[in-house]
């Protein structure tokens, strides 16, 4: 087997996951799964893939990440994960689907308007 890759995007995050056979080991930036992620929530969204589909320890995964926040960057690397199982067995995509893992997310940041302080709030009124 080849190395796999993929891309996942969120908000401005985006995510290149390469997969390739090996014992578990995952390497965010060239840093350490747990030193790039600190808090149990953001590996708990990277691992979620692998855990589902029970392959935590048959793949070394290496991710360029950039652009957006952490946790943007967290649920990017997830769905370019959640796209590399499905490559690797089709039988995948039926438990990944209808938890939602391979839906990318369309929210973005809605853009500032002019004569308006930030998207939707406007500058104070006043009538006299």
């Amino acid at each position: 087997m080849e190395v796999i890759h993929k891309i996942g995007r969120r908000k401005t995050a985006v995510a290149r996951v390469y997969v390739a056979p090996g014992k578990g080991n995952i390497t965010v930036n060239k840093k350490e799964l747990n030193t790039y992620f600190p808090t149990a929530t953001l590996q708990y969204k990277v691992n979620q893939p692998l855990a589902m589909t029970n392959n935590q320890e048959n793949f070394d995964i290496s991710v360029n990440v950039f652009g957006g926040g952490i946790t943007g960057q967290a649920e990017a690397v997830r769905l370019a994960i959640s796209r590399a199982m499905c490559e690797l067995d089709e039988e995948n995509r039926g438990i990944l689907k209808p938890e939602g893992l391979l839906t990318r997310d369309p929210r973005m940041v809605e853009r500032k308007k002019f004569g308006q302080k930030k998207a939707r709030k406007k500058f104070q009124f006043s009538k006299r």
